[in-house]
């Protein structure tokens, strides 16, 4: 169903398009379904799909309604991905984090990593993006094509993930294999080659290395990094004794850092050069980046959903939600509403609202590092526009087949002066 053209979806039956469809984001095909959605049902009910029965919430409006009411609408009931927990083996941790509890136990924990990407932390940074930024351009091959991907948005990533947690510099790559390893799950992605016991026995190895680290930072005074922090605050300094929270925290915070940053990064080029307008706007006025980034953020939104489970009976948008269903905010659809947004598929760096996005969610669940993420863009672009006239995409952009992170593989581009 989900191959068809464009121009036959209208021959599909309301009640039977499933967005969830990991292939329409491998593809980038996914626009006119969720146009369709937001114009006549932006509470849409499918019954059954490989994910079970869901509503999908898919106007702007409404999605700030579901994501503000945190106490109708749960985090630590069913998660927030579209996929239901699995059921764990025997032994088995699968990991508990902030972003998957509700009130009053998310707040204190959120609030003991939060000083990291506090404004005096971020000013104290910014020299240190800058620095890696330079240093990662500078040594580009110009005139050659090369992954981008791979080169600067991975390469910048790591880095300032190493930084945050303190991680050893030169095992930085170790960061992005394991958060993505924590988002490649069946359902979401429809990657039929995952190997849930060896993913299991990765994500182990990462939370050995983590308590490795930890047992070493207790030891040692407070310090900058999100381990330190967490030994170091009353809330969460225990944090160690509970597998299930200690996993589940590193990963969320790991996931938080890389998929925003990198996958933003590789979404700005494909955007700028598939509106190239808007690229000699940039070259025109670089004081446009920081509204760019915002807008760059809203076209890519990396998240692609968020899902929620209905605490109690609730009318939305005129449908009613019965307790105990399955909510899922796309994210992805309320950056495209044309209630909002004018031309709202088109990236338009100078867009008076590009801030309004929901890129980064809203309410108390709203991404902690916003603000950090904001600051690498910016920082890179700035950079950037200084050294290179161009950065061009000279090949086909290749995409993952997944339904929760907006993640770009492949992005050949070639540099000109």
């Amino acid at each position: 169903m989900q191959n068809l053209e464009a121009s036959d979806l209208r021959a599909i039956p309301l009640e039977r398009i499933d967005v969830s469809d990991p292939e329409l984001f491998r593809t980038d095909t996914w626009q006119p379904f969720f146009a369709r959605l937001r114009r006549e049902a932006p509470v849409h009910y499918l019954a059954d799909s490989r994910n079970g029965p869901f509503w999908s919430v898919c106007s702007h409006a409404l999605i700030k309604e579901v994501d503000s009411n945190n106490t109708v609408f749960s985090s630590e009931k069913g998660g927030i991905a579209i996929i239901d927990p699995p059921v764990p083996q025997s032994g088995q941790i699968q990991g508990q984090s902030f972003i998957t509890l509700d009130e009053p136990k998310h707040m204190p924990q959120r609030m003991a990593v939060a000083p990291a990407v506090a404004p005096r932390n971020l000013a104290e940074l910014e020299p240190l993006i800058r620095e890696r930024a330079i240093d990662i351009l500078e040594n580009l091959p110009v005139g050659e094509t090369f992954n981008w991907v791979q080169a600067v948005s991975i390469e910048l990533t790591s880095r300032m993930l190493a930084t945050l947690f303190g991680f050893p510099y030169e095992e930085r790559r170790k960061l992005v294999y394991w958060s993505d390893l924590a988002t490649a799950v069946p359902g979401v992605s429809s990657d039929d080659s995952i190997d849930m016991k060896k993913r299991y026995e990765e994500l182990m190895a990462a939370a050995g290395a983590f308590y490795r680290i930890w047992a070493e930072r207790a030891q040692q005074p407070p310090s900058f990094d999100l381990i330190s922090m967490l030994i170091h605050n009353e809330e969460t300094s225990r944090m160690n004794e509970d597998p299930e929270l200690f996993l589940g925290t590193i990963m969320l915070l790991m996931v938080g850092g890389n998929d925003t940053t990198r996958n933003s990064i590789s979404g700005g080029v494909v955007a700028l050069n598939r509106y190239p307008d808007e690229y000699q706007k940039l070259r025109d006025n670089p004081k446009l980046i920081p509204n760019m980034v915002s807008e760059i953020i809203r076209w890519q939104t990396p998240v692609i959903h968020m899902r929620r489970t209905a605490l109690e009976d609730y009318e939305l948008g005129g449908r009613s939600i019965k307790k105990g269903d399955k909510v899922v905010m796309w994210y992805l659809s309320g950056n495209r509403d044309e209630s909002v947004f004018e031309d709202a598929d088109k990236l338009i760096i100078d867009r008076p609202n590009a801030r309004a996005h929901v890129s980064f969610g809203f309410g108390v669940h709203r991404c902690m590092g916003n603000r950090l993420a904001e600051m690498q863009l910016r920082v890179l672009w700035e950079e950037i526009v200084k050294r290179f006239h161009t950065v061009e995409v000279v090949g086909d952009v290749e995409r993952l087949p997944n339904n929760f992170i907006r993640g770009l593989k492949s992005v050949p581009v070639r540099l000109h002066r």
